[in-house]
């Protein structure tokens, strides 16, 4: 029962996260699966099934909350169902021993990549109304569903940065245009798995808790992207990946590190983080600071301008 509510908790958390910053449920959940020693195709099929409720509560909740661009969604989200079927029938036919330590080096460059960027970038803003092609989110929606399904998560960090480098859609609608059209994903790659490995090795209570956990999330998530800061989130998260996955790799028969190797390794890690977590809180402060300062400069500009009109 600990378990279970554990799991659900998670399925929350995850999705508070994927909602607020359109990536890292698949990549959080499938983390803790394999931390405790799930099959990666079976971790990687319950996650997926899971989405399957979670990413179609998220998208009706953006969908409310006006973050949606259908659009978008199309171009992305077919090339990316047949992309994770694909991935998924592909990680199906890889051994324990194999897949394990490829599946956590996919999840270290994909939190590696979550921190670097939210850290160093934040949310870039520009370009914004030009419309994005089907030629550039084709082959974007192929890779991230591909990736998806063999990481157990990388829909969002594959699909979610690509576009909002390009500066053609608002942050908002973006994180919800990826998260509805991760439905589309998730149940290609369930499809595939189910294909691959039949139920065999999914929990499907764990599944449940995974879902409940999301469900609960999605709305409040949907809300949250107006309000929370990314940059500190993303952060915040993408250390959560490494540290975890680090753990994975050290200790898997690739490498099978000591404690004497491990530890000062994690020291290393924690010290980043903290290091990163830091910088992100004051560099979202500084940028919230300039922000107020230039709505103040405008505003007593106009005021100005209103009394010289005036005196005129």
């Amino acid at each position: 029962m600990r378990q279970l509510v554990l799991l659900a908790l998670v399925g929350l958390g995850a999705q508070l996260v994927d909602g607020s910053l359109g990536m890292a449920y698949g990549v959080t959940s499938t983390t803790l699966l394999l931390a405790i020693g799930t099959h990666p195709a079976a971790a990687s099929a319950t996650v997926h099934l899971a989405e399957i409720g979670t990413t179609l509560a998220s998208g009706l909740a953006h969908w409310r909350f006006g973050n949606v661009d259908w659009k978008v969604v199309a171009k992305i989200g077919i090339p990316g169902a047949v992309g994770a079927f694909a991935g998924a029938t592909f990680l199906s036919s890889l051994s324990t021993e194999t897949a394990k330590p490829v599946m956590s080096v996919l999840l270290l460059i994909l939190g590696s990549y979550i921190l670097v960027r939210f850290t160093t970038f934040g949310l870039p803003r520009h370009n914004l109304g030009k419309p994005l092609r089907k030629r550039f989110l084709g082959p974007l929606g192929l890779l991230a569903g591909f990736i998806d399904s063999t990481g157990g998560g990388g829909w969002g960090p594959v699909g979610t940065p690509a576009i909002l480098a390009s500066g053609r859609l608002e942050p908002r609608k973006t994180i919800g245009s990826i998260d509805t059209s991760e439905f589309l994903v998730a149940i290609a790659a369930s499809i595939g798995f189910l294909v691959g490995i039949g139920s065999q090795g999914i929990n499907f209570t764990w599944v449940v808790a995974l879902l409940v956990g999301g469900v609960i999330a999605a709305p409040i998530a949907a809300w949250l992207v107006r309000h929370i800061p990314p940059r500190v989130l993303g952060s915040a998260v993408g250390g959560i990946i490494i540290l975890t996955n680090i753990r994975t790799l050290l200790t898997s028969e690739w490498i099978d590190a000591s404690d004497a190797v491990r530890w000062p390794v994690y020291a290393v890690i924690g010290v980043v983080w903290a290091a990163a977590l830091v910088y992100s809180i004051r560099q979202y402060r500084a940028h919230r600071a300039e922000n107020e300062r230039v709505i103040e400069e405008r505003g007593s500009g106009d005021k100005t301008g209103e009394s010289e009109a005036a005196s005129t």
